[in-house]
C-alpha cells in the first residue's frame, strides 16, 4: 500500500476540518411555505420581542435572556431543478408567521473528520440571526458571518453567535451556501450568458448580503454598517468579496481569519484547493467531473443525484471559486493592483496552522508521519532543487509530525498573511494579528493526535463563538482572551478601529507589525522564515 497517497487521498477527505471547523447535529430541515402575502420590499418593517416582519414575510424567533435567535430564514429560492447551477433568485414570500426557531439542512455534503453530518438537501439557502434582548429604535452594527469548510462542507448554524451580540452589541448573521460541485462547478456548457459558471457560492454570499442591506433594520441592525467575516474558505470568501465589483458597497469592514488573500497552492494541492483559481484550471476539473457522470450537457448534469455528484466529484473537494464570472480578477490580482473594496481590515493566522490537517491524516490513516514521510512530502510538492533548500531550513530535528506541519505553516499561512497585509496597508487601514494560544482545547469530536497541536488552524473559532465542534471549557485565562478578541472584532464593526474598552492597544500594520493574541509578541517574519519562504519565489 502506497501510504503516502493514501495520507494526500486523506488530507483531501478532510481538509474542511480546519478550514470549516464544521459539525452538523441532525438539524432540522426548513418548514415549507409556498403562499404568497403580498408583502414587498416597500412595506414597513418592525419587530416584537419574539416576531419579526422582513420583506419576505413574518418570522418568529426564539426569545432568551440578553439575546434572540432567528434560525432558517430564507434569502433565496431552493437552488434545485432548473435552478441548480443558477444565479440565486429572490426566494418566494410566504403568509402568516415563519417558525424561524430551528436552523434549516446543510448544503449537500459527505461527513467530515470531526463528526459532520452529511447532508442531500438542495434545499438549503437560509440563514439565521442573533440579536441583544433588546434591540427596540436601535441601529446597531452588523456582522455577516461565512462559515469555512475548504468549500465543500460546514454550515452557519454551527457557530452560535450570543457571546458577539450580548458581548459585542451587535446583530451577527451566519447563512449556509452552495458547496463543493453545487456552487462552484465550472463548465463551458454552464455559461450562458446571465450565469457564470464556478462561482454560484459566492453569488448566494452576495445574495445573503442584500438580503441583510433589506432587512438588518427590522432587527435592530444598521445596513449601512456591516462587517464581512469569515475563517479559511470563509476568509478567502471575504477577500472574493473585497475583489468582487458586485460585492461593492454591501460592507464596510472586513476581517479575515486564517485564509490569507494571496495564499496559492498548498500541500497536498499544487493548482489550490480552497483558493481562487483561473477559469482554465476549474473548468478542467468540472469536464472530468461530467465525463465521469457520462454528461456533456447541462440536462443531463442536472438529472443526476445528490449523490451521484457527491461521489463524481469525490466530496466536492477541491471545488472553489474561479476567476471570469463574479471574479475578474483573484484576490491576489486584486490586491496586488488596488483594485479592491477600500474598507478597514483586520488579517490574521493561528501560530500553528498546518497541525489541524497533519492530525487529519494521522486520524484517518493511523499512520504517523515518519522522517521519511517527512522528506518525501516535501521532494513531492517541491520538487528536488527547491526541497534540498527547505530540508536545509528546516533539518528534522524533533517531531516529524510537528516538522512537516511547521514547514506549511509558515509557507502557506504565515508569511502568505505577511504579504496579504503589506499589500492591504498599502490602500486601507490594516490590523494584522496571529492567534497565539498553545494551549487552546482541541475539538471535541476528534481523536487527540499524538503531537501537541498548538494554536491549530480553526481554534480560535471557540473564543468568538459557541461552536458544538469545541465543548471543553476554557480555563480562566482563555476566557478573558475570549473576551479581550470579542472586544476587538465588535469595537472594529462598529467603528472601523478595534481599538478601546481597556484593551492592550493594537496599531495599525507597519511592515511587520503584528498583533499577538494569547501570546507574547514576537517577531512575526522572523519566527516563520519569511525572508527564506520569499527567496523561493513563495
Amino acid at each position: 500500500m502506497d501510504m503516502r497517497a493514501t495520507r494526500r487521498r486523506s488530507v483531501r477527505i478532510t481538509a474542511a476540518v480546519g478550514l470549516a471547523g464544521a459539525v452538523a447535529a441532525g438539524l432540522a430541515a426548513p418548514a415549507t411555505a409556498d403562499r404568497i402575502n403580498g408583502v414587498t420590499a416597500d412595506d414597513t418593517v418592525h419587530t416584537t420581542d419574539d416576531t419579526v416582519h422582513t420583506t419576505r414575510g413574518t418570522v418568529r424567533g426564539t426569545v432568551a435572556d440578553g439575546y434572540r435567535t432567528f434560525d432558517g430564514i430564507p434569502y433565496a429560492a431552493p437552488p434545485v431543478g432548473g435552478l441548480r447551477w443558477a444565479s440565486p433568485r429572490p426566494a418566494k414570500p410566504w403568509s402568516g408567521t415563519r417558525d424561524a426557531t430551528r436552523p434549516a439542512s446543510e448544503c449537500p455534503q459527505t461527513a467530515g473528520f470531526l463528526g459532520d453530518a452529511p447532508s442531500d438537501t438542495e434545499d438549503c439557502l437560509y440563514l439565521n440571526v442573533t440579536t441583544p434582548r433588546n434591540t427596540r429604535n436601535k441601529k446597531l452594527p452588523v456582522m455577516f458571518w461565512i462559515h469555512g469548510g475548504g468549500f465543500y462542507s460546514g454550515s452557519g448554524s454551527l457557530y452560535g453567535a450570543r457571546r458577539l451580540a450580548e458581548g459585542g452589541n451587535v446583530i451577527v448573521v451566519t447563512l449556509n451556501y452552495r458547496l463543493g460541485v453545487f456552487g462552484f462547478l465550472a463548465h463551458p456548457a454552464l455559461d450562458d450568458g446571465a450565469d457564470k459558471s464556478g462561482d454560484y457560492g459566492l453569488e448566494d454570499q452576495q445574495a445573503a448580503l442584500r438580503w441583510v442591506r433589506d432587512n438588518a433594520a427590522a432587527f435592530g441592525g444598521d445596513a449601512g454598517n456591516v462587517t464581512l467575516f469569515g475563517e479559511s474558505a470563509g476568509g478567502m470568501s471575504t477577500c472574493s468579496h473585497l475583489a468582487a465589483p458586485a460585492s461593492a458597497g454591501l460592507f464596510q469592514q472586513a476581517i479575515i481569519q486564517s485564509g490569507p488573500c494571496t495564499v496559492a497552492g498548498q500541500w497536498p494541492y499544487p493548482e489550490g484547493n480552497w483558493t481562487v483559481r483561473p477559469r482554465a484550471v476549474a473548468e478542467r476539473q468540472g469536464e472530468a467531473t461530467a465525463a465521469e457522470l457520462g454528461c456533456d450537457d447541462v440536462a443531463c448534469l442536472r438529472g443526476k443525484s445528490v449523490q451521484d455528484l457527491l461521489e463524481a466529484s469525490d466530496g466536492g473537494q477541491g471545488f472553489g471559486p474561479a476567476t471570469g464570472g463574479v471574479l475578474p480578477k483573484s484576490p491576489a490580482q486584486a490586491l496586488a493592483t488596488g483594485d479592491f473594496a477600500h474598507v478597514p481590515v483586520i488579517q490574521g493566522t493561528t501560530r500553528d496552522e498546518h497541525r489541524t490537517f497533519v492530525a487529519a491524516i494521522e486520524a484517518f490513516t493511523g499512520h504517523t508521519v515518519t522522517g521519511a514521510d517527512y522528506r518525501q512530502d516535501i521532494e513531492d510538492f517541491f520538487g528536488p532543487v527547491k526541497a534540498k533548500k527547505v530540508l536545509a531550513e528546516y533539518p528534522l530535528t524533533g517531531d516529524p509530525s510537528i516538522a512537516l506541519s511547521t514547514v506549511w505553516t509558515d509557507s502557506a499561512f504565515s508569511c502568505t498573511a505577511l504579504g496579504t497585509d503589506r499589500l492591504l496597508s498599502e490602500k486601507v487601514p490594516t490590523y494584522a494579528y496571529e492567534f497565539a494560544d498553545e494551549s487552546a482545547p482541541w475539538a471535541s469530536d476528534g481523536s487527540a493526535p499524538s503531537f501537541p497541536t498548538g494554536a491549530f488552524h480553526a481554534s480560535e473559532l471557540q473564543y468568538l463563538f459557541d461552536d458544538s465542534q469545541f465543548r471543553t471549557p476554557l480555563t480562566a485565562a482563555q476566557r478573558r482572551l475570549s473576551d479581550q478578541m470579542i472586544g476587538y472584532w465588535t469595537r472594529f464593526a462598529r467603528t472601523g478601529n478595534p481599538n478601546g474598552g481597556g484593551a492592550p492597544g493594537w496599531r495599525t500594520f507597519d511592515g511587520n507589525d503584528v498583533q499577538p493574541l494569547g501570546g507574547e509578541r514576537r517577531n512575526f517574519a522572523d519566527e516563520h522564515r519569511c525572508g527564506f519562504w520569499r527567496s523561493l519565489g513563495r
